[in-house]
């Protein structure tokens, strides 16, 4: 049990102060803390941090890890010394561009349940009369954030904890970590040894030197980054807080400002990235400054100083006290790194992470450890949801360049990336290039979205298809459009070989092993294939997974992704009669779809037995040509589908021969957003986009694939104890009424004035003629409710559908 287990946790920073207050909190004892500088300010980026916690993001699990920070750090401020300081924030858009773009966040702060208000030029003045009204076109306020105070937050977690009986220990460094037979047992120190059963690893930027001590890639990239603290403003002359006026972001300028008492500090991302490699940081008292902090580069402000006048025209009776190039941590996705290595049991990660989120991440942390998951979906965050490319320090570093370059533009759900692709590409990359494909990457995978190969048919579908603008049209070609009905009507080949992991699973223990995984029964015949689902310890819904039975004792998983490959291996891990193989790399897989999809199957495999026998669901393993398949019926959309897997070295053989057989049948190649709109389309759940581990299989209409007589499963307890419970969400899939009404996912759906949740998945019915989009909702609708999904600030009136209108 958890309780009994001795916890180390490496860093007395925020973060991990705040993992071993809420461990306190939940009963957890024996846990120490061992920080290499003094405690409370230790010279990490905690200590330099201008605490500016700007709560709403276009992630759900960011925006709610920052409201969880805010609502701790409020919790804290009880005494003199506060801990947050709610002063609010605008966003202010310099062009009509991101004034565009501000509707939309505004928009996604319905659906994240966060209060915003958009404001005109003179509105925001009049929240901040520092601005000039003069040189923006509108804003965002948000009169939930603030300032956190990270160290007065460390003081009063690390008393409280104390009281609970942690340990600290300051100017104590790490040295070394012993483990034995993949699970951790001990930390060196300068001090001494200290036992531990479990080690949290919350070292900042320093972080990947604590992960090479147990073999673990810690993938973060430290970057400097311009801060600077102002003189005295006139205007805040009468000013007796620290801080009292909303905090301003201008992202057009990569700049951000807050009050400092009669001052203002500012942060610029308009400047090159200086990154920072591990062997140039110093260690706390070797200089003068503290190790987080490099020295300030005056030339590199003087544009974002320019900027800040003309946004805060008082700036210019002033001038600039003090600056730094502040050090902090950045990701390859921008996302922090969190969660327990697949590869090391016990060594937990709580890194590249921002005081914005530092107390809902630590809650979280604490939550996953003592009970087997987290109460928000950390999937995007898991420290394991990178495959080997990706811990590669020329990845990680290019990539995490790319992102402090990109922190504050404006993003694209389908903007590609620039550095570091071609890093994976399956056997048929070569077919692809020749039809023009315009790639895009998944999972390290460069995928086809759609080709230019079949251009010329728009002319055929033309009347079928709807125009796009805006946003809508951005990153889009109305090829995806001709590609999914050409689909509809005759046949495509999709290359799905990025889509899922492939996993085998083998041994004796394989059946009994699957069991206990999943929710469904495994025990199916040779040959065939069952949907299923993996729950955590509380019955949340880890994964929407396919078993395909080969032989007696020999199993293939087709998962999500890396993370729930990673869960799967880890409970691997605890049986010696378990052999757990990613096949993903060694392998490829096409889905042949449509009308004819079936016909060309059968012109291509001689065998007697390939039939009307050969029912939905089946697996075979057999010959096309000399291309050995192992190949799944299924359904997509009331269409005939065919999952074709072979080996990577005969991939290119099976596309060719496909496509030349193919040719009497209309069959064409099509590009991966064709085929998600074939999927949103057919009424069909993506595991990840239109539920994850916070929701339940009864809530989302999986119920069909647990069998409550299996007599035990992971989760089974937990998923019957919130069975019995009202449902706090309910899906459904509505139709907007307009036409011509396009929407992206993420928006809010009103019944109204009341907001009933969010977008998940968007695309467009060309069978209805009208777009379709899969919703969360927190309570049941009817066809007779008259619903609204918001866009850009517009409204657009939305049914529910009850039926996939693919199969109608």
């Amino acid at each position: 049990m958890m309780e009994h287990k001795k916890i180390v946790v490496i860093g007395a920073g925020i973060v991990g102060c705040s993992i071993a207050y809420y461990l306190s909190k939940m009963g957890q004892r024996n846990i120490t803390v061992i920080e290499q500088g003094p405690l409370l300010e230790t010279g990490g980026s905690t200590s330099h941090a201008p605490g500016l916690v700007f709560q709403l993001s276009f992630s759900k699990i960011l925006t709610t890890l920052a409201s969880q920070t805010v609502e701790t750090f409020k919790e804290l401020s009880i005494d003199e010394q506060r801990s947050f300081y709610s002063v609010g924030s605008l966003e202010v858009a310099r062009t009509p561009e991101r004034l565009e773009d501000l509707k939309r966040k505004a928009g996604v702060a319905s659906s994240w349940g966060i209060e915003a208000f958009l404001l005109s030029p003179q509105e925001c003045a009049e929240k901040n009369s520092l601005i000039c009204p003069d040189h923006i076109c509108g804003g965002l306020y948000v009169p939930s954030d603030g300032i956190a105070k990270p160290l007065h937050a460390v003081d009063k977690m690390t008393r409280f904890s104390k009281e609970c009986g942690v340990e600290f220990y300051g100017h104590t460094e790490v040295t070394d970590i012993e483990v034995t037979k993949g699970q951790v047992k001990a930390v060196y120190t300068s001090a001494g040894k200290f036992e531990a059963d479990v080690i949290v690893c919350c070292a900042g930027f320093w972080g990947p030197r604590i992960g090479e001590m147990v073999g673990v890639t810690i993938p973060l990239q430290p970057m400097a980054h311009q801060y600077v603290f102002t003189n005295d403003l006139l205007e805040l002359n009468g000013e007796t807080e620290e801080a009292a006026t909303p905090l301003i972001r201008d992202q057009d300028n990569s700049i951000y400002f807050r009050q400092v008492e009669k001052g203002l500090g500012i942060g610029s991302y308009q400047h090159e990235p200086f990154p920072v490699e591990l062997s140039d940081i110093t260690k706390y008292g070797e200089t003068k400054e503290m190790p987080s902090v490099k020295p300030f580069t005056p030339k590199d402000f003087e544009k974002p100083w320019e900027d800040s006048i003309e946004l805060i025209p008082a700036l210019k009776q002033t001038g600039i006290k003090k600056g730094m190039n502040g050090i902090f941590s950045f990701t390859p996705d921008g996302m922090p790194l969190l969660g327990e290595s697949q590869t090391v049991q016990g060594f937990w990660v709580a890194e590249a992470i921002w005081v914005t989120h530092s107390a809902g991440v630590a809650k979280q942390m604490a939550e996953w450890m003592m009970n087997g998951a987290p109460t928000v979906d950390l999937e995007l965050c898991d420290i394991n949801r990178f495959d080997t490319y990706a811990c590669s320090p020329a990845y990680y570093k290019q990539r995490s360049i790319e992102e402090y370059e990109e922190v504050y533009s404006i993003h694209h759900p389908f903007m590609t990336r620039k550095v570091s692709r071609n890093m994976r590409v399956s056997p048929f990359y070569m077919r692809q290039q020749e039809l023009k494909a315009y790639f895009n990457e998944k999972a390290g995978w460069e995928q086809p979205q759609w080709y230019e190969a079949n251009y010329p048919l728009i002319s055929t579908y033309e009347k079928m298809m709807v125009i796009r603008n805006g946003w809508a049209a951005e990153y889009w070609s109305p090829i995806i459009e001709a590609e999914h009905l050409h689909t509809r009507q005759h046949a495509a080949l999709y290359d799905t070989t990025a889509a899922k992991k492939r996993l085998e699973i083998k041994g004796e223990g394989a059946l009994q092993f699957l069991q206990k995984l999943t929710t469904g029964n495994i025990d199916i015949a040779v040959g065939q294939s069952i949907r299923t689902c993996m729950l955590h310890e509380r019955g949340g819904i880890k994964d929407q997974i396919t078993v395909i039975r080969n032989n007696i004792s020999t199993f293939l998983i087709v998962c999500t992704g890396a993370v729930e490959a990673s869960w799967i291996r880890k409970h691997v891990a605890q049986s010696n009669q378990v052999v757990f193989q990613d096949v993903t790399s060694g392998t490829c897989s096409v889905a042949l779809i449509g009308p004819k999809a079936t016909g060309i199957m059968k012109s291509m495999v001689q065998r007697s037995d390939f039939s009307n026998t050969w029912i939905e669901g089946q697996a075979k393993t057999l010959f096309i040509e000399n291309v050995s398949v192992l190949a799944l019926r299924d359904s997509c959309g009331g269409m005939e589908s065919w999952e074709l897997i072979t080996t990577s070295d005969q991939g290119l053989n099976l596309w060719d021969l496909l496509m030349e057989e193919g040719q009497p049948y209309q069959l064409i190649a099509g590009g991966d957003r064709a085929l998600e709109n074939l999927r949103i389309e057919s009424f069909s759940l993506k595991s990840g986009k239109d539920f994850w581990s916070e929701h339940h299989p009864y809530e989302v209409d999986l119920h069909e694939m647990v069998d409550l007589t299996k007599p035990v499963f992971i989760g089974k307890e937990a998923l019957l104890d919130r069975q019995r419970k009202d449902s706090e969400t309910v899906l459904a899939t509505l139709i907007l009424d307009d036409p011509s009404a396009i929407v992206m996912g993420y928006e809010p759906v009103f019944y109204g004035e009341t907001t009933l949740g969010f977008v998940t998945s968007a695309g467009y019915s060309y069978t209805l003629g009208k777009g379709i989009v899969h919703t969360l909702l927190s309570q049941a609708v009817n066809e007779e409710m008259v619903l609204e999904v918001e866009y850009f600030g517009q409204r657009y009136k939305a049914t529910m559908m009850t039926h996939s209108p693919a199969v109608v």
